[in-house]
């Protein structure tokens, strides 16, 4: 089979494409034909020696943590899956429900010492694996690991999830923020945008946000999005930027608002945010690192029910997977960067 290395984690030419024998699934796994896979920012940061600690990839490393594909071939006692069924594997193969402990959260697809998905063929315990909603295609199915459940998580899968009517600020439209575009409008809340682009913010505004703020020709958006929301500020931020926004996240919230922090990108940003401002607006502020196959599980429902379609801004062939990596690294994309490998 074929299969992308990283010999070393230095650059985005580092990713070589090479071959190996395809495995046979033991006892409780199963063999999944990868069909397509999608990128992160953390996939970047991984494969340019800015993920964990002194890079904190192992040499050799398959990179990826979100494909789709189907079972070909399953080992004894696997009862949860049958050759044939098309699946996505979780981000980390161990958090099966509950709150995230030490134990789930060291292993995820793509990172540090564990191979991910950018193969022909992988093997996947049966319990990391997850049925795609029928309607989705692979490609779209390959989005849903990381971005999708993400999202979810931050609106849907705290002490205080989203109430219909509730507003809520997106940051920027990478794969999260528009999965909790799409995620927000089906809760029935009214979603503001911010971004660079004023042709971006009319694609959100085509996938149902209420408002859109430039943050070039307003550097201080959090004061248009005060004047959005009638100076009350919005009941949930989705905020991917981190200590160059978070600032302003605080101010743009309102008395009691939620701050769902998320990105690979905040590892080692540094940077010294006030806690006074959280202290006296009441916000909560909670770190999202992906989530559970029970809440996997419960998007997939949500999204069979609303008939919801992933934004995939392109799709490219599993040949050229250095140019997908440098179409991520270019932040011109409006929603998710796909590789299809077959």
């Amino acid at each position: 089979m074929r299969l992308y290395r990283l010999p070393r984690a230095e650059r985005i030419e580092d990713l070589t494409l090479t071959e190996a024998e395809t495995p046979r699934p033991a006892r409780g796994q199963v063999l999944v034909r990868m069909r397509a896979a999608s990128l992160n920012y953390r996939d970047l940061m991984v494969a340019t020696g800015r993920y964990g600690r002194g890079g904190g990839v192992k040499p050799g490393l398959v990179p990826l943590s979100d494909g789709a594909g189907e079972v070909v071939e399953i080992g004894p006692d696997v009862t949860r899956v049958a050759p044939g069924d098309r699946v996505a594997g979780l981000f980390m193969p161990r958090w099966l429900g509950g709150e995230i402990t030490e134990e789930v959260a060291a292993v995820a697809l793509g990172g540090g010492a564990t191979d991910g998905v950018l193969a022909e063929y992988v093997l996947f315990e049966q319990d990391a694996l997850v049925r795609l909603p029928d309607h989705l295609s692979f490609e779209a199915g390959a989005t849903l690991p990381c971005a999708g459940v993400t999202a979810w998580n931050a609106l849907y899968g705290g002490p205080r999830p989203l109430q219909p009517g509730e507003t809520v600020l997106l940051l920027g439209t990478g794969g999260v923020s528009v999965f909790a575009l799409q995620f927000a409008r089906i809760g029935g809340a009214r979603p503001i945008v911010i971004s660079s682009s004023d042709a971006k913010l009319a694609r959100a505004a085509e996938f149902g946000a209420a408002a859109g703020v430039n943050y070039r020709a307003q550097p201080e958006w959090q004061d248009r999005v005060l004047e959005l929301t009638g100076g009350r500020g919005v009941d949930h931020v989705v905020e991917v930027g981190g200590p160059g926004t978070l600032p302003r996240s605080i101010r743009a919230a309102r008395l009691g608002g939620q701050i769902h922090q998320i990105g690979a990108a905040l590892a080692g940003a540094g940077g010294l945010v006030d806690p006074a401002p959280l202290m006296r607006r009441n916000l909560l502020l909670r770190g999202i690192y992906v989530g559970s196959r029970a809440m996997f599980e419960t998007m997939n429902r949500a999204i069979a029910l609303h008939a919801i379609q992933p934004v995939i801004d392109r799709v490219f062939p599993f040949e050229a997977a250095r140019d997908a990596y440098r179409h991520l690294e270019s932040q011109a994309h409006f929603g998710k960067v796909v590789i299809r490998i077959a």
